[in-house]
């Protein structure tokens, strides 16, 4: 067994020790909330623990994602006292879905010394179309080019990483997909360079809920009275954006209920591009076998929080006080 690693209760845990940084890469979701729990429980000192945040949509005007979503992260990282850095692509998705005989935006990310820009400069080629419901990711394009390549970028692009043991961290869990259910583990990260002679990375990926069930989940939020992102709250299972490519009948019915603008601003891009997110169906033929959520129905001051960009509420509250969210084991509609 490689020293770097211990046997833990239920699966090999890196030796957390051994890392000079743990990056938590989070969407502000359940399982990325999860695995934060799981490092203060194991004793990691917050000091050596940051959370990093992609903003999808660009820090421009809200298109996909929640638009309170930025600001729950940030609150929630301030409850914790971690520091967070936030990493984008120029002019987020919306961008990258109109790219025509163009190179891609170039990436941002802040850093513990400023903001870094970088590419832009590319091959031109054209999308003009929504990201597709695949686990392939050359056509599900938004998690390759909006958060995994932007977080390799984040890290490639900053030199406190040379010569260093760095551990990554993400909250994908094997009970979401067939696909997720064969991701490994432990890994060395896309990013790892160990052994090379020039510009040395050690990086680490660790996904420690990846075995973990949906119960477990919450159970870590409950123990530390971690209130959740305003989604769940609504009906949602798993967060991920707001109008994500994988949303069911009833959540795309939910979003025309409660962001009609945005949701016929997705249906006008469908028109335009004649082609539809989901093969079968348009998102209004979606949203018209659907039925929105009951909780979406009854709060109304839920929904003006999950669509503002101000989060005003504690993160952190009494464990006996925890109660699940109304969409704790509901549709499991989310990345594959």
């Amino acid at each position: 067994m490689s020293a770097a690693l211990l046997r833990g209760a239920t699966a090999l845990v890196p030796e957390l020790r051994s890392y000079d940084h743990i990056i938590l890469f989070t969407s502000g979701g359940k399982d990325a909330t999860a695995c934060l729990v799981e490092l203060l429980e194991r004793s990691v000192p917050p000091a050596r623990i940051e959370m990093h945040h992609h903003e999808v949509d660009g820090r421009g005007g809200a298109f996909m994602d929640w638009p309170v979503t930025g600001a729950y992260v940030a609150a929630q990282a301030a409850a914790f006292g971690l520091p967070l850095y936030r990493s984008w692509r120029e002019g987020g998705f919306e961008r990258e879905m109109l790219r025509q005989d163009a190179p891609t935006a170039p990436i941002l990310f802040e850093t513990p010394h400023g903001l870094v820009r970088t590419g832009g400069a590319g091959p031109r080629n054209t999308r003009l179309l929504f990201p597709q419901t695949s686990a392939d990711l050359s056509v599900r394009w938004c998690s390759a080019a909006l958060k995994i390549g932007i977080g390799a970028a984040a890290i490639t692009g900053q030199d406190r990483f040379l010569g260093r043991r760095t551990l990554v961290v993400t909250g994908e869990r094997a009970q979401e997909s067939p696909a997720r259910a064969r991701y490994a583990t432990f890994e060395p990260h896309r990013t790892d360079t160990r052994g090379g002679s020039r510009r040395s990375r050690h990086v680490d990926h660790w996904r420690p809920v990846h075995g973990w069930d949906e119960v477990r989940v919450w159970d870590a939020l409950r123990r530390h009275g971690v209130r959740p992102h305003p989604a769940y709250e609504l009906g949602w299972s798993r967060l991920s954006c707001m109008a994500c490519i994988f949303r069911s009948a009833s959540q795309w019915a939910t979003i025309r209920l409660i962001a009609p603008v945005l949701f016929e601003r997705i249906a006008a891009y469908e028109a335009r591009f004649g082609r539809t997110i989901q093969r079968a169906r348009s998102v209004r033929a979606l949203a018209d076998l659907g039925r929105p959520y009951p909780a979406a129905l009854a709060r109304p001051d839920l929904v003006s929080l999950a669509l503002g960009a101000v989060w005003d509420r504690p993160i952190l509250g009494p464990p006996a006080d925890w109660t699940h969210p109304a969409g704790a084991f509901g549709e499991a509609a989310g990345p594959t």
